[in-house]
């Protein structure tokens, strides 16, 4: 049984970054950030591959220096996907990265200096056909504003992001979007449904800082999943104390556990009990690691005993549910074939990358015919 998403989202102006279109009714893209020295350029290159190939749709890349800017467009040469510039303060660097190819500024419009540099920045993007996006961080706000609000506040995050949004606005330029970011899930999720019903324009989600693999996982699948359970978000990137690659994987397992995307395999797995008829655990883990690579989105089953696995299996793409001596596969909700626990992994796999392979030519079928 496929349930849709509940979620109604809510209406934004749609911006393109890239090829990419971020607002509006666009599947909400998933992003992540390089952590190499940009002037790396082999190891950031390697590192922006590696993101594309887990299905980032954008990668930010920081610029903080001219040289760093010089590195950057010849990182643009070498890949395709989308790319962000993260420049703070100097606008000279937005105008270099705007002439290499960038997709994306983020740059803050208040804290570039005169008028006459935030114009030369707005006119060269506007000129360009790229966006802007306004980050505001609870751990940098503006001195008046930390002196008004005496801390980090959702209040104090919203009146930053409007002191960038007018600036924006007096120069007719409405092609931006926002993120508000704090480490404190709370704080994030009441700047951001502050500042949804203020504006059009798409907000990019964050918990900014949120720590390692494992506790920024969960910061950031609460935080974030309270915003997009309100219908707000139009990308998200989820940042860790860790592998880059991670961030993505988890941002899509955050969005596909909303029905908001489909991407790769859903996996149904039981945690395990006495009753199991083979290592569950082991063979999550290996299925996992093996079907990485899949990019079709598939509902998998992997159900240890003979209580809860038939009904579980019948209704995913591919079911498994253990048994004694053998195991039931479930193929599109009927009982398929039967495997042995020597070989489950393996003839497990097998089956679901044919299965993907059906559903790669009925995809294929179906834009051909559209």
């Amino acid at each position: 049984m496929h349930i849709e998403s509940p979620i109604k989202r809510r209406v934004s102006r749609k911006i393109y970054v890239g090829d990419v279109p971020v607002g509006g009714d666009s599947p909400i893209s998933v992003q992540s950030m390089t952590n190499t020295e940009t002037c790396d350029i082999d190891a950031t290159v390697a590192q922006i591959k590696a993101l594309e190939e887990a299905g980032a749709d954008i990668v930010r890349v920081s610029v903080p220096s001219m040289e760093a800017a010089e590195a950057f467009g010849k990182i643009r040469q070498q890949v395709s996907v989308p790319l962000v510039s993260d420049i703070h303060f100097d606008y000279q660097i937005a105008l270099r990265v705007a002439e290499y190819g960038v997709d994306c500024l983020r740059i803050n419009p208040g804290n570039i200096g005169r008028e006459d540099r935030v114009r030369a920045v707005v006119e060269t993007a506007r000129d360009k056909g790229i966006p802007i996006r306004i980050g505001v961080n609870a751990g940098s706000l503006e001195k008046d504003l930390q002196k008004k609000y005496g801390e980090p506040t959702p209040a104090a995050m919203v009146e930053s992001a409007l002191r960038h949004i007018d600036i924006l606005d007096r120069l007719n330029f409405q092609d931006f979007k926002v993120s508000l970011k704090a480490s404190d899930v709370f704080m994030t999720v009441a700047a951001y449904r502050q500042l949804a019903d203020q504006i059009e324009q798409p907000l990019h989600l964050g918990i900014t800082e949120a720590g390692g693999l494992r506790s920024g996982t969960v910061k950031s699948a609460v935080g974030l999943g309270m915003l997009l359970m309100d219908g707000i978000g139009d990308t998200i990137r989820v940042s860790l104390a860790a592998d880059p690659v991670e961030e993505i994987k988890v941002g899509f397992d955050i969005l596909r556990s909303l029905k908001l995307r489909s991407h790769g395999i859903n996996f149904i797995a039981c945690p395990s009990c006495s009753r199991q008829n083979f290592d569950v655990v082991k063979t999550m883990n290996e299925l996992e690691m093996r079907l990485e690579d899949v990019r079709v989105p598939l509902d998998v089953a992997v159900i240890g005993c003979v209580v809860n696995g038939p009904g579980e299996a019948r209704e995913a793409d591919i079911g498994l549910a253990g048994g004694s001596p053998s195991n039931l596969v479930y193929v599109g909700g009927k009982p398929d074939h039967k495997i042995k626990n020597e070989t489950l992994v393996d003839e497990l796999e097998r089956t679901i990358r044919a299965r993907v392979k059906v559903k790669e030519q009925e995809l294929d079928a179906l834009i051909a015919k559209n």
